[in-house]
């Protein structure tokens, strides 16, 4: 199929069109920049996504050009909704995909970031997936940053060159969010007591901050647990790596780890 150059499909994005940003550590940050650079002439792009983790279009000189309305409250953007510069959808992560499918959020574009091709011409969506296959699925366009960076990852994860109308190639370092900086006292105390809670063989279901990353940091001793969840983080890798997780008495896809996302 014919492919367009990125500055003439980046020139289709109108004024009051919405745009699904691939997010996590899948956040296509040069893509996001270039387009960045149209804003003289955008006006109420609505930006939309899982977790944004730049601050591309939460820059207050953005404004007027852009306006985040994100599925979840990033860092970046919890400041933004409180003083009402952006906006939150509540939904849970098992129900976005129908944002898209159903034609609440229709979408003009998705942007997003993936591994090379490999001879069959698939790319991988790497380490995020999340909600961005029921975007792909809906979005009028599909423009890619395709990173050298980004890694090859089994699952649902595969998108066909073909299904892509305009990429650029630009390799850059993937966001890394690292909570341990941020761990109070209080949040080391509720970690231990919330891991004393969990029986050997348990399947986990982690979410995102400290709170989380210290009930891992305290199952080292445990046994022969199993790890299905939205997103895994440095904390279930470390689990893994000592042989905590095993994945053994999973009924749902036993012997292996499955999330959506890896942060």
């Amino acid at each position: 199929m014919a492919r367009m150059h990125i500055d003439q499909a980046l020139s289709l994005i109108k004024s009051g069109s919405r745009i699904f940003i691939h997010g996590c550590a899948g956040t296509p940050q040069h893509l996001n920049r270039l387009l960045a650079q149209h804003a003289s002439r955008l006006r109420r792009v609505e930006v939309t996504g899982i977790l944004a983790l730049d601050n591309t279009f939460t820059d207050p000189k953005l404004k007027d050009s852009f306006f985040v309305n994100s599925l979840f409250v990033s860092g970046f953007v919890r400041p933004c909704v409180a003083n009402g510069t952006a906006s939150y959808i509540p939904a849970l992560l098992s129900e976005m995909p129908r944002l898209f499918d159903d034609n609440v959020l229709p979408l003009d574009a998705a942007f997003i970031q993936v591994s090379p091709p490999d001879k069959h011409g698939y790319c991988s969506l790497g380490v995020s997936v999340e909600a961005t296959r029921a975007a792909l699925r809906n979005a009028k366009k599909v423009f890619a940053q395709i990173n050298r960076n980004m890694p090859r990852v089994h699952g649902d994860t595969f998108v066909h060159m073909n299904q892509i109308d305009a990429y650029v190639e630009h390799d850059e370092p993937l966001i890394e969010v690292d909570y341990s900086k941020e761990i109070s006292d209080v949040e080391r105390t509720i970690g231990k007591r919330v891991a004393e809670l969990i029986d050997d063989r348990s399947t986990l279901q982690m979410g995102i901050g400290t709170i989380p990353d210290c009930v891992l940091k305290c199952l080292e001793n445990h046994k022969d647990l199993s790890i299905a969840s939205e997103m895994i983080s440095d904390g279930v890798m470390n689990l893994i790596q000592k042989g905590v997780v095993t994945n053994r008495y999973k009924k749902f896809h036993p012997g292996i780890t499955t999330c959506t996302f890896i942060l």
